[in-house]
């Protein structure tokens, strides 16, 4: 056995040495006897037996042992001046401590003892040797090169944008850089490893000198990771989420003893066996069985709670399975054998029938003393309600209701200690955590509540600290199986762990109880304060105790003001009031001698760490030293052995220079450091690490830390300086991605966002609006999550929260207080920041007017425009609408509605507003919209300058409401009933009129006119009549009855029936003719019949052509039919049918520009893939450009796209609404009713970074000037303006319709 090699200095302080059968051990030394501050930390690695430290302290120039005044936890006087240590487990090490504070002592030597075996390790048959500094390295630094201050000098410059520096300015840097260099080596970094991470730096950021930075180069912070390698999906399946694979024996039961009515499946593993339960009704009656993979004669010793988890009943005779004995107050039942050609095991069935209890619980017994339990309780095993389906009952109104029940009922329980707290928190989620995500999510909020203080921490019950830290282990634990197993619920699990501590089993929670009694014994501070809090401390510890120690420590670093005390306290929510009510009160202050100063920080500072180490998972500095022990991360290679968990040495290096800058004012690299630690860890994230807990906490803390230092940096950007805005959103940015599940648009933004950086050019309007549209979609994005945290989380905590008797204000502000304390606020902030200059760049100004007109009416603020597009107002109405879709009607009395949302100029409300002659505009400026709803009630002005709006109050006086009419200006228009033809189907020959509607008759115009470079798709169609005389057949008979009852309900103003009306449609059927004819018309214009891939796709084709007809009655079609005054009965509707073209790209394009009414000017909006999220509600913007006629080849971009989605389908067939409303004069039939394909769209998540029309200018110019040039030949036709829809594919064009613009 012999010592590795270590330092060469006089006094080392690492140690390493390679023991017997593998054994490793390092010591580390800190302080110095001087300082009376020794620390000694020793690790052992490799072994199983219990060893134990046999040591003595030797004085200079005397070689016997002596025991220390101080002696260290645990330890026990042995024979001869020696002491005697144990070794404690931490995780997959085995740790000891000793601190030393005799000035006089030169030396500690000692030798291992295997308890087990009684052997003894000596080194080369002699002592070990560690001897003690007697300065500490840290408080004597070597002198600074003058040259490694100018480097750090030049590195901070650089982080602040390189801005000219004065000659002053120059020396006060290098005056920071000197004291930020020292604190460094303060903090133990040697200045040989200063110069060696100054050298790499210079490789990658120095030029020659400071003079030729000063010339003005661009920012030198471009980022560039391959972020699709983060890429994050939600696992598709059933609303229950995903989860691993069953294990084989959960696969055997199931299959032998499961079925359609399983309620719940648990496994638990324990040694080398696994542990089914599987709880089922049968006929009525619950069961469950309990299955085990054990061979020989085993034991289920059981019984049954009634009112609580933790009661224990005798069951009741009536219940009591085949081959069971009661014993005093439980039931013992012999297993089963069962066989099966897949394999064997062991059941008990117990048939609960339909008894009201609670659940039960057992253990196992399997020969002579040995019983199997679950980490050394009983296993429990709850009854699931169930509803009639005998399916487990839940996701009713977005909640898990039986969950918050038997929250609500066991809080009482819950409130006695955090240890029964998270107990309960570990028995419900073990029984929900396979039962959808709504599960999790009331998990999440019950603990919330509680980390808030909106519940009781404790209650009349003395519990140790080790049992609080072990309860919290087992239920972290349990959090870690479910993050690996479970992906889909990886960010509840997250968001869980933010609120609780890590916990830990063995002497981890003990030491709350063991270390506050060395403090008190080593300071002199026994009574008060102290006292007080030492009780508490020892019968019932909480998270409270991390802020008790904080506001000690700054109390005492201030010089013993009380009033920081008490500020440090106020502000983290503990008040006089809260101490006092503990089940210990804290009622006094605290008061120490001056003298403890330095040792009083010294100890509670290493006890704040024991603290955050059972309370606090998610702080970071605690978070970093479990994994990464102290003064050790830059050692672990001088041996080969790997003390830290398997971390990288780049991560290893990352983390040591956040601890130790983590409070920098400058945030650059401390950013930049965050996000390569987070980096470097996800690989770990995602594989079965043995310490994945430990790492899980590091990384939210990581994630924690990258918003709150970026919240403290905010105030001091230079918002004017563009790439060092553009540097810390792509930091942020990719923080974000790093925290989400299903996250591929945010990578897709992140890819864009790395792109336009590369891009940029001071003043450039152009990379401007593509940077806003970036922007515009991660903003959507960013409001889509935050909708879909809502809508997930606030259900719960309302009903919860209302179980319990939490204040309103809480509950109602639960999920947004949630969703701020995450990653993506301060990216939302940043962005804010940046939209108003970057708007400045791009030209663009604080409004888009897509309807230019010039109005004055009563302002009134609304939600959705949609929830009110059916009323009447009799005062002209200026809206201020939060949301707009673009699919609403506009209600009449409204004459301008104004929106910080983004609808498409082409959108069905635009076409609307611009035609009924209403002001519509998107305002960009928050401070502008916050004046608007201010004036709700108050009448004001509108005036269109150009692309500005100018608003001005005025007086209800200067305007008169009695001239304003709510009647629509469309009294000319007449619409007139079609007859049926007499045939179901009809070629694109037989088109008229008469027949068919403007949108198909447009189509037979334009075939043969338009050059063959534009392609006009096939079509047949199902005329006027056809769905009337469908209705009025005999087999339809009910139908029409029912429809006709619904409609009479309709006119007498009950809108619930358009609903009605439609679902009764679809259940139509179709008549023998109709499907003859209609496929022998498509067959023969080369249109394929999907009956000939069988009957089902007739079935669906049908129930396509069905939803065509029925939306005649959607509501947004029927109240725009109403407002212009036209007979609803009289509309009558064909059916376009058309092979749909697999569009790499759809358009529509108006001749005439709708923004500035120039007709000299083609506008036009383009999509990737069908069309439908162009016309549709689609959010975000699509790409437009407008074209002059007489230049058709220099489009000009004035809009990015920012649509998160596009659509894309097979082969199919596409049924398209074509009325006899669709082009009437004055009126904007078109839009108002559904084409439908027959198969469903599939959702494409869009990357724009690889698309030509974004990154190929040569490739965007031919394609728009093509697609210009089809709008120019079009409108040439028809000798007016045209509102015309098309797509691309493989470069071909392909007009699918077109319609005079209105």
């Amino acid at each position: 056995m012999a010592a590795s090699s270590s330092s060469q200095s006089p006094v080392p302080r690492l140690h390493h040495f390679e023991l017997v059968e593998r054994m490793k051990l390092q010591i580390n030394v800190s302080g110095s006897s001087r300082g009376r501050n020794v620390r000694l930390e020793f690790q052992l690695s490799n072994y199983a037996n219990s060893w134990i430290l046999h040591w003595g302290c030797l004085f200079r120039g005397n070689m016997n042992w002596f025991i220390p005044n101080d002696r260290s936890l645990g330890s026990q006087a042995y024979k001869q001046g020696s002491l005697q240590t144990p070794f404690t487990k931490k995780g997959e090490l085995y740790l000891l401590t000793i601190e030393l504070r005799d000035p006089n002592l030169h030396a500690i030597e000692f030798v291992l003892k295997d308890g087990s075996r009684e052997r003894w390790l000596k080194l080369n048959h002699g002592n070990f040797r560690i001897e003690i500094p007697e300065t500490d390295p840290t408080t004597l630094m070597p002198p600074i090169p003058k040259e490694l201050i100018e480097q750090n000098a030049c590195l901070a410059w650089e982080s602040k944008g390189r801005p000219v520096s004065s000659p002053q300015q120059e020396k006060q840097d290098y005056e920071v850089a000197l004291r930020d260099l020292q604190s460094q080596m303060s903090k133990g970094i040697s200045l040989n490893e200063l110069q060696c991470s100054f050298s790499n730096s210079s490789s990658k950021r120095m030029v020659d000198n400071r003079e030729q930075l000063r010339s003005g180069m661009s920012y030198p912070y471009k980022r560039k990771h391959n972020v699709e390698q983060w890429l994050q999906k939600h696992s598709t399946g059933s609303a229950k989420n995903a989860s691993m694979p069953n294990s084989a024996l959960m696969d055997l039961v199931d299959k032998s003893m499961g079925g359609d009515d399983v309620v719940s499946r648990i496994s638990y593993h324990v040694g080398n066996y696994e542990i089914v339960v599987l709880s089922k009704m049968v006929r009525g009656e619950y069961h469950i069985f309990v299955a085990m993979n054990m061979r020989g004669a085993i034991v289920l010793h059981w019984g049954v709670s009634k009112l609580s988890p933790g009661e224990w009943l005798a069951p009741p005779p009536e219940i009591l399975p085949k081959k069971s004995n009661l014993v005093p107050g439980a039931c013992q039942t012999y297993f089963t054998d069962i066989s099966t050609g897949k394999g064997s095991f062991q059941v008990v069935d117990i048939n609960l029938q339909q008894s009201n209890l609670l659940g039960i619980q057992f253990v196992i017994w399997s020969g002579g003393s040995s019983w199997i339990k679950n980490n050394g309780t009983n296993f429990f095993v709850g009854v699931t309600p169930v509803i009639s389906s005998g399916k487990a009952s839940g996701d009713g109104d977005g909640i898990f209701k039986w969950l918050l029940d038997e929250i609500s009922r066991r809080e009482k329980e819950a409130e006695r200690s955090l240890m029964h707290r998270f107990n309960i928190a570990t028995e419900l989620t073990e029984r929900c955590k396979n039962e959808g995500e709504f599960g999790l999510v009331g998990i999440l909020v019950w603990l919330r509540f509680m980390s808030c203080r909106h519940l009781t921490w404790n209650k009349n019950y003395n519990v140790k600290p080790r049992e609080i830290s072990e309860a919290q282990d087992r239920f972290t634990n349990l959090l870690q199986r479910i993050y690996l197993n479970q992906p889909n619920d990886r960010e509840i699990v997250r968001l869980l762990m933010t609120h609780v501590g890590r916990g830990g089993q063995g002497d981890v929670g003990q030491r709350i109880r063991d270390e506050i009694l060395v403090v008190q014994r080593n300071n002199d501070c026994k009574g008060g304060m102290m006292e007080e809090w030492h009780q508490k401390l020892h019968n019932n510890s909480s998270p409270d105790d991390v802020i008790i120690c904080e506001a000690l420590l700054n109390y005492i670093k201030s010089g013993f003001r009380v009033d920081v005390y008490w500020k440090a306290l106020n502000t983290n929510g503990l008040t006089k009031e809260k101490l006092a009510s503990y089940d210990r009160p804290i009622v006094s202050e605290p008061h120490f001698r001056a003298d403890t100063k330095e040792g009083l920080i010294h100890d509670l500072t290493a006890y704040l760490k024991t603290l955050k180490a059972v309370h606090s998972g998610a702080d970071l500095e605690s978070a970093i030293e479990v994994l990464v022990p102290p003064n050790k991360a830059h050692d672990f290679t001088s041996t080969g052995f790997n003390y830290v968990c398997d971390l990288s040495p780049k991560l290893q290096e990352c983390l040591k220079f956040v601890k130790v800058h983590l409070g920098d004012e400058d945030i650059v690299q401390l950013m930049e450091k965050l996000l390569e630690s987070r980096i470097e860890l996800r690989p770990v994230l995602i594989a079965n690490h043995r310490r994945l807990k430990d790492i899980l906490f590091l990384d939210l803390a990581l994630d924690s830390a990258v918003r709150t230092t970026m919240e403290r940096g905010l105030k001091n950007l230079n918002f004017a300086h563009l790439p060092e805005i553009m540097f810390f959103i792509s930091l942020v940015l990719e923080n974000v991605c790093l925290s989400t599940v299903n996250n591929e648009d945010l990578i897709y933004c992140t890819k864009d966002w790395y792109h336009i950086c590369e891009l940029y050019k001071p003043n450039d309007g152009q990379w401007a609006l593509q940077t806003k549209a970036i922007l515009d979609r991660l903003q959507l994005v960013l409001a889509d999550r935050s909708q879909c945290h809502q809508n997930k989380i606030q259900p719960s905590a309302k009903y919860l929260g209302n179980l319990l008797g939490i204040q309103k204000s809480a509950i109602d502000t639960f999920s947004e207080e949630l969703i701020r304390a995450g990653s993506a606020a301060i990216l939302s902030a940043l962005i804010n920041r940046f939209y108003p200059i970057l708007r400045k760049v791009a030209n663009l100004g604080c409004w888009q007017v897509i309807s230019p007109v010039d109005v004055c009416g009563v302002v009134l603020c609304v939600n959705e425009l949609r929830s009110i597009q059916n009323k009447v107002y009799r005062k002209p109405t200026i809206l201020i609408a939060t949301r707009v879709t673009g699919e609403e009607e506009i209600p009449d009395g409204v004459v301008a509605v104004l929106t910080p949302d983004v609808p498409d100029v082409l959108s069905h409300v635009s076409i609307r507003a611009r035609n009924e002659k209403v002001c519509f505009a998107t305002c960009f400026d928050p401070n502008i919209l916050r004046d608007l709803k201010s004036k709700e009630g108050k009448s004001i002005s509108i005036l269109v300058k150009s692309a500005n709006i100018i608003i001005r109050d005025i007086s209800s006086s200067n305007f008169s409401f009695k001239s304003f009419g709510t009647q629509s200006n469309h009294q000319g228009l007449k619409l007139r009933k079609k007859a049926f033809c007499g045939k179901y189907a009809i070629s694109v020959e037989e088109f008229t009129s008469e027949v068919v509607g403007a949108k198909s008759c447009n189509l037979k115009f334009l075939r043969g006119k338009v050059p063959t470079w534009i392609k006009i798709p096939t079509s047949v169609a199902i005329p006027f009549g056809a769905f009337e005389k469908v209705l009025s057949e005999d087999f339809n008979k009910d139908i029409a009855y029912k429809i006709s009852s619904f409609y009479k309900c309709l006119k007498g103003g009950d809108l619930s029936k358009l609903q009605s009306i439609q679902e009764t449609i679809l259940r139509m059927n179709a008549p023998i003719s109709l499907t003859s004819e209609l496929k022998s018309k498509m067959r023969s214009s080369g249109i394929p019949w999907p009956g000939d891939e069988g009957d089902e796709r007739w079935n669906h084709a049908w129930q396509a052509i069905k939803k065509v007809w029925a939306s005649k009655w959607n509501e947004r079609a029927f109240i725009s039919c109403r407002k212009a005054n036209l007979d609803h009965e009289n509309i009558c509707m064909a059916v376009l049918v058309q092979e749909i073209i697999c569009a790499d790209y759809a358009f529509v394009i108006h001749t005439k520009n709708p923004l500035s009414g120039d007709t000299s000017e083609i506008y036009t909006e383009i999509v990737k893939g069908l069309g439908e999220t162009l016309v549709g509600a689609y959010p975000g913007r699509a790409m437009s450009f407008i074209t002059k006629k007489s230049n058709l080849s220099s489009p000009i971009v004035i809009g990015y796209p920012s649509k998160p989605i596009g659509l894309y389908s097979k082969k199919s067939i596409i049924f398209r609404s074509d009325s006899n409303a669709e082009d009437l004069e004055g009126y904007a039939g078109a839009g108002l009713y559904d084409s439908v394909i027959m198969d469903k769209e599939e959702k494409i998540v869009l990357d724009y970074s690889r698309d030509r029309m974004i990154i190929d200018r040569a490739f965007q110019v031919s394609l728009f000037s093509r697609i210009a040039e089809v709008g120019k030949i079009v409108e040439g036709l028809y000798g007016r303006p045209q509102d015309i829809e098309g797509v691309v594919k493989d470069g071909v064009i392909y007009v699918v319709q077109s319609r005079p613009q209105i």
